[in-house]
């Protein structure tokens, strides 16, 4: 971990477009082909919310990429409180890089592209921003952090400070909901 993050974590995920990494993809013809255990392991690093992934998996055949991801969009809609929780579970602390080869750990080294640890005073503050959250609500602070910057994400951190843990559980599935299908609009092609 690098110095000034002790401990503390904060999930950003970029859009797929602005990775900086491959992840494995797959053509929708193939993934409506795939067995449904092959099918249910390209999902899996999206989001491993079982029931999501059961869901779109069982789902097919999808007759275009729109179909896919609307329809994951709607099985997303709403995540159970436990189902946040084992999500978030997934999300590593910004500043450890994972090592490991596999597509989630590709996506969890681009997604956390979006904010430079080497920005000590930005580092700082989210750090102070995310132990104030935690504090608070108990978790991770969690953004889909696409197209924003350092201080955007610091900005909404600590708008979010404010809401209530209601507003706040609302806030946060809907950010994994739309991280999953980000994820899933950069795993399938037409």
């Amino acid at each position: 971990m690098g110095a000034g993050f002790s401990g503390i974590r904060i999930a950003v995920t970029m859009d797929a477009s602005m990775t900086t990494e491959e992840h494995a993809s797959m053509k929708l013809a193939e993934f409506n082909a795939a067995d449904p255990a092959a099918a249910q392991a390209t999902l899996r690093p999206c989001i491993n919310v079982s029931r999501w992934v059961e869901a779109v998996a069982a789902a097919r055949p999808f007759t275009t990429r729109e179909q896919l991801l609307q329809f994951a969009t709607h099985a997303a809609d709403p995540f159970t409180p436990a189902e946040v929780e084992a999500a978030l579970a997934h999300h590593p602390r910004i500043g450890e890089r994972p090592t490991a080869a596999g597509t989630e750990a590709s996506m969890s080294r681009s997604e956390q592209a979006g904010v430079d640890p080497a920005d000590a005073a930005a580092a700082e503050a989210l750090a102070r921003g995310n132990r104030e959250y935690e504090e608070k609500f108990g978790r991770v602070f969690l953004i889909r952090a696409a197209g924003r910057t350092a201080p955007e994400i610091l900005q909404a951190l600590n708008q979010r400070l404010a809401n209530s843990p209601g507003e706040e559980d609302t806030i946060v599935a809907q950010q994994l909901r739309e991280i999953a299908v980000l994820r899933l609009e950069g795993l399938i092609s037409e």
